[in-house]
């Protein structure tokens, strides 16, 4: 019988040991098992050696019964000052240290981004500012971590961040804006290697609601080339609209327009150019500027002055064969501000001394002027031409062309009468043929042959003649014979024969008649 474990007295004087954590409580314990007596010990260990773990279990008390994992419950020391180490204080040798890797070298300082590009407002009103600009040029490895929009008020320098955390868009609407507050706009780039340089608005911008844009509206005709002739007045028209009532300039190929030549005059929906009397100098490309505050619209027309062109610069007789006059010339030095079209070449006689128009709207640079009058000297001119018309003046050969002479006599060749005559020959034959009993049919054959052979129709070799069930025509060389209403004795070989006093054909073909089909019930 297993022995009830003694209680153990504590000693007056004995301090509580205190665990770093308290144990659970143990599970109700069976009775334990009769303990067997521990083996002798044959070798101790080292002194050095031992840990508070491997320390030899103290003696067992005398009737105190192990527990259930085998070990004895902790008596206090003989001194009474000091109690057994709690289980599980200090029981295991603390682990070796695993050795560090080596320590990697820094990696390389990470640079900011160049600054945004093109910065701009797209658009704005009494309480906000919208801008949009471009990403920077040059990102770099590190990234972009987004955009930031500054502001502050024009005249100082106390920046303050509008859109607080980063954003990627490049677009941001300022927004809760004072109307009439001048402000001072700019754009930093953050990454990873800081803040970028800004981007800044050329100009600070005024808080203020634009109630309309300004918009230059160029009437249709302008909006191709204005073609007008020296002299002519110059009253050109161009509305627009914005408000407030938006400020107008012109300029004439990208210049400022010289005073006194060209007159604007702005009205309130619209601004006049005029000139009183236009030159070629005035030809240009005029631009209208419309502005409204920021927001501005540009509208450009071309106007061209032209007049009659320069003659030729030179014209001269290059040959002269029979009635013919070669021509050549060359393109005026002056083309009146706009292309050459064609020219005009006209003949004088030197007799008359009149001209006469010989080509007009006439492209080339050389000519040939055919059916002069043999005998007569000739002059020649030539005009130039643009749209506005042919030259004042024209340029005028210097030589003389003489249509000379010559012995010329008519003979009429003599040609051989040709030969047309030809022996009959049929160029498509009769066709075998199937009939039916009532059922009129046609022979069909074509012939040639000069002169005009004599065509015969047979019937089993015997001449048909004028037999009236029997009609023969032939038109043209087609020749045909239609059999009206055949019989069964209708069917034979029929021949078509054309004879001339060159030859004689025949062709032939065979005509079947065939009795009708009757059905079985018309029979009965």
């Amino acid at each position: 019988m297993p022995t009830k474990p003694a209680p153990i007295k504590k000693k007056p004087g004995l301090k509580k040991v205190e665990k770093a954590a308290p144990a659970p409580e143990p599970a109700p314990v069976a009775p334990p098992e009769p303990v067997p007596e521990p083996a002798p010990v044959t070798e101790a260990p080292p002194a050095e050696a031992a840990t508070p773990a491997e320390a030899p279990p103290p003696a067992q008390a005398e009737g105190v019964p192990p527990t259930e994992d085998g070990e004895t419950p902790a008596t206090p020391s003989a001194e009474g000052d000091q109690a057994a180490p709690a289980e599980g204080e200090g029981g295991e040798a603390p682990e070796p240290e695993e050795p560090k890797a080596p320590t990697p070298p820094p990696p390389p300082p990470k640079e900011p981004t160049s600054a945004p590009l093109d910065l701009f407002i797209e658009d704005k009103n009494d309480t906000s500012v919208t801008i949009i600009w471009s990403q920077p040029e040059v990102v770099g490895s590190s990234g972009l971590d987004g955009y930031v929009v500054e502001l502050c008020q024009d005249g100082t320098e106390d920046w303050k961040s509008a859109n607080g955390e980063p954003q990627k868009s490049c677009r941001y609407m300022i927004k809760n804006l004072t109307t009439g507050d001048r402000l001072k706009i700019r754009v930093v780039a953050v990454n990873a290697g800081g803040r970028s340089p800004p981007v800044t608005l050329p100009e600070a911008v005024l808080v203020k609601e634009v109630a309309d844009r300004p918009k230059v509206r160029l009437p249709r005709f302008l909006r191709q080339r204005y073609v007008a002739h020296v002299g002519d007045k110059i009253n050109l028209t161009v509305p627009f609209t914005g408000k407030p009532k938006p400020v107008v300039s012109w300029s004439k190929n990208g210049q400022p327009l010289e005073k006194g030549r060209v007159n604007i005059r702005t009205m309130e929906r619209d601004s006049i150019l005029f000139i009183r009397a236009s030159e070629r100098d005035d030809s240009g490309v005029y631009e209208m500027t419309v502005k409204v505050d920021d927001f501005e619209d540009k509208a450009s027309l071309t106007l061209q002055i032209v007049e009659l062109p320069g003659p030729p610069a030179s014209v001269k007789i290059v040959d002269t064969w029979g009635f013919n006059v070669a021509l050549e010339w060359s393109a005026p030095k002056d083309n009146g501000n706009t292309e050459i079209t064609g020219y005009t070449v006209q003949k004088a006689d030197k007799k008359t001394g009149d001209w006469f128009t010989v080509m007009e709207h006439y492209h080339r640079l050389n000519a040939t002027i055919s059916d002069l009058i043999m005998g007569n000297t000739y002059k020649f001119r030539v005009f130039s031409e643009n749209k506005c018309g042919v030259s004042e003046e024209a340029a005028v050969t210097k030589d003389e062309a003489k249509i000379v002479k010559l012995g010329i006599e008519s003979k009429t060749p003599e040609y051989q009468e040709h030969d047309f005559t030809e022996a009959p020959k049929f160029t498509t034959s009769l066709a075998n043929r199937a009939t039916t009993v009532g059922y009129s049919t046609k022979l069909l054959c074509s012939v040639r042959g000069y002169p005009k052979p004599k065509i015969e129709w047979l019937k089993n070799q015997m001449v048909i003649g004028d037999d009236p069930k029997f009609r023969q025509i032939c038109v043209q060389g087609i020749c045909s014979l239609e059999i009206r209403k055949p019989v069964s004795f209708d069917g034979g070989v029929y021949t078509c024969r054309a004879k001339n006093n060159h030859g004689e054909v025949m062709v032939s073909c065979k005509l079947e008649v065939r009795q009708p089909v009757i059905v079985e019930a018309e029979k009965k």
